[in-house]
């Protein structure tokens, strides 16, 4: 049996669904808690969707949709649980009664993993008396195909609970990394959240439509990022001199560009201006449809890289 074999998952919307596939599929046994009355159905005809992308990606081991099951209570969910994802949405107040709530019912050394975007885990850690067993384990939607998860402790935690969980989601088939000091937003969000402001700047001060904006990240850099970071990729920019030839090189250039960069905020005017913008870019296409054409791309790039890695 796997390591771990008892899970439970938090909080069914988009990322709890898409975890308890992943966690199915693995071959663990999956308790869920959510307090919607169509949560169950939501969930199972989720992961029925998702079984076959599962499939595809190589991630199904011995694992089967029948091993889910639905309870009443958080706690009844996490009482023989080894490790547990909580989802339930981003309000400190629901996240720490919660805690609260399951604190008692959790087995020794059980591991929860929170999967916040916009909370840090200082301010979460406030719902437990016990914190040592706590972490960050933020995932990137949807969780069952994007690889990335980001694991963080801090003093209150224990380094066997920040191993523990890497080793789990390494187990899950994730691609983890760690981050060693709490900032809003952790890392990856930071990173396309810098995108996405100068992406807004270019619409916002008539440079590109939002389409040709989104084109040019595609079709551009996007395709390399894909496949390796943005400082390896840089240093394979200059030959055989690497990253310190490149500074050399474009120092100037990204400087400029750096002193141009736009600083927004997102307002009601800029939003307006977007949803325009979409709605001229989608035509006809529902929300559904896009997706299964973004999940088709991920699942292709996910096996074309696979080997290469």
């Amino acid at each position: 049996m796997p390591e771990f074999e008892n899970t439970a998952i938090l909080g069914a919307g988009v990322i709890g669904m898409s975890w308890s596939a992943l966690f199915l599929a693995s071959g663990r046994n999956v308790a869920v808690f959510d307090t919607a009355p169509q949560a169950e159905k939501a969930t199972r005809d989720y992961i029925d969707m998702a079984w076959p992308a599962l499939t595809e990606l190589g991630l199904v081991r011995a694992g089967s949709p029948g091993r889910l099951t639905f309870h009443k209570s958080a706690s009844e969910a996490v009482k023989d649980a080894d490790f547990v994802q909580e989802n339930v949405p981003e309000r400190i107040e629901i996240k720490t009664a919660l805690y609260t709530e399951i604190e008692p019912a959790l087995k020794a050394g059980a591991i929860v993993a929170s999967s916040a975007s916009g909370l840090t885990l200082s301010e979460m850690q406030a719902g437990w008396k016990h914190p040592e067993c706590f972490v960050l384990g933020h995932p990137f939607n949807p969780p069952h195909l994007i690889p990335l998860v980001e694991v963080l402790g801090n003093h209150a935690t224990l380094e066997s609970a920040i191993d523990g969980a890497e080793k789990f989601y390494k187990d899950v088939g994730k691609i983890t990394i760690r981050v060693k000091r709490e900032v809003p937003g952790h890392v990856a969000n930071r990173l396309q959240a810098a995108l996405w402001r100068e992406a807004l700047h270019l619409v916002k001060s008539g440079v590109a439509s939002v389409e040709d904006v989104d084109t040019a990240v595609w079709a551009g850099p996007g395709m390399r990022w894909a496949v390796m970071g943005p400082t390896m990729l840089f240093h394979l920019g200059a030959g055989a001199g690497g990253i310190g030839s490149f500074c050399e090189r474009y120092t100037a250039s990204f400087n400029r560009w750096w002193d141009d960069l736009g600083t927004l905020h997102l307002d009601a005017g800029l939003a307006k201006q977007l949803t325009q913008g979409m709605a001229e870019t989608v035509g006809e296409e529902t929300p559904a449809s896009l997706s299964t054409k973004r999940d088709a791309l991920i699942i292709a790039l996910q096996k074309a890289t696979a080997d290469l890695r």
